[in-house]
């Protein structure tokens, strides 16, 4: 039986992009190939590239709009340096919203760059909700944000409108949701978390934005040279772009952006409804910042875990427990993973209610 599988990341992803992939390690398009072996300057893997760039602008809304797309190396953590690197002037600076944890990583690496002004952090309340009332200052090269993070279980529900470029790690909930993908000056995801397996990573940038720094920046870390290259200035990690295409042409099968979003928002409906009608469980995100994407809930009385814990291994569930820095438990909803699901971790949250009110049930 299939798991249901709430992993942070590697995530769940559809099962009809499992056996397409299956199929292409043993024989990629017929070739008699599999697609671990075939050239990256093969004509069909250079077909693969097209239509994986361009269907990502599709479905977000951004072709003919000036935007590129890439799929890049080094996860959503290389391009925590690129993005100064490409984007942060000599003697510049940057703006930063401190919302969690990689968005402090990526405040780490733009400190090696230039003067990096933090607009405003919940760092002290353990990044359980996202700052508000804020200001942006408007000599900064760019402002930079965490659309999500799974972690700690928020999510951005609104962007600030500001004169300078803005540029946001989506690595977490890109293609999850309708947003003005038109307000982001650049994009960035590691694949790991809605799109594919990891191994790549996604950038989507403005090229009216680049080429301003001033700064001689090394080739590998160059958006313009990998622009100008197509995607392939180096070798590309092969295997997942093409999983990542067949993630891509689930999506838009499915009905595009608009449709998974309702459909994630009944999951993130159905499980928080449950953690609030259950006098068991407590969330840890402030309300009005709670991720569709990741729910992080804990259980009021610890000494309920052993119980609660068996009874979700045991319905088939996987990949539940907490991040170390919020403990308790972590409910991954990306876009493959079904309502169905969802349900199942429901009725394992109602059964443990029920348990927990028979005295004698507990010492069995």
């Amino acid at each position: 039986m299939k798991k249901h599988n709430y992993s942070a990341g590697p995530c769940i992803l559809p099962q009809e992009v499992f056996e397409k992939s299956a199929q292409a390690i043993l024989n990629f398009n017929n070739s008699d190939l599999s697609i671990l072996e075939i050239s990256h300057r093969s004509k069909d893997f250079i077909a693969v590239m097209e239509e994986a760039r361009a269907l990502v602008l599709e479905l977000l809304g951004l072709e003919n709009k000036g935007y590129q797309a890439l799929f890049l190396h080094g996860g959503a953590s290389m391009e925590f340096l690129m993005v100064p690197y490409n984007v942060m002037k000599v003697d510049g600076k940057a703006a930063y919203l401190d919302t969690g944890t990689w968005a402090n990583n990526a405040i780490k690496e733009a400190k090696h760059f230039g003067e990096t002004v933090v607009v405003a952090s919940s760092k002290e309340d353990n990044y359980n909700h996202i700052p508000t009332n804020y200001s942006i200052p408007s000599d900064a090269d760019y402002f930079h944000c965490t659309s999500n993070n799974t972690i700690f279980g928020t999510q951005m529900k609104s962007f600030p409108t500001t004169n300078i470029p803005v540029v946001c790690d989506m690595s977490s909930d890109i293609f999850s949701r309708i947003l003005d993908f038109s307000q982001f000056d650049l994009i960035y995801a590691g694949a790991q978390k809605n799109m594919g397996p990891a191994g790549t990573t996604l950038v989507i940038i403005k090229e009216s934005l680049l080429g301003k720094t001033g700064r001689t920046i090394p080739s590998m870390l160059d958006y313009e040279k990998h622009i100008k290259a197509e995607s392939m200035y180096n070798t590309p990690a092969v295997f997942p772009i093409y999983a990542s295409l067949l993630t891509l042409q689930w999506l838009k099968k499915l009905g595009g952006i608009s449709a998974i979003e309702k459909i994630n928002q009944a999951k993130a409906n159905l499980l928080y409804s449950e953690i609030d009608r259950n006098s068991l469980f407590k969330g840890t995100a402030a309300v009005e910042d709670r991720s569709n994407m990741n729910a992080t809930f804990l259980l009021h009385d610890e000494s309920n875990a052993p119980i609660f814990d068996k009874l979700w291994k045991e319905a088939g569930i996987s990949g539940l427990p907490g991040h170390r820095s919020v403990g308790g438990y972590r409910a991954s909803m990306y876009n493959a993973l079904p309502l169905e699901s969802v349900q199942v971790l429901v009725d394992v949250m109602k059964e443990l209610e029920a348990v927990c009110s028979v005295p004698s049930q507990l010492a069995e």
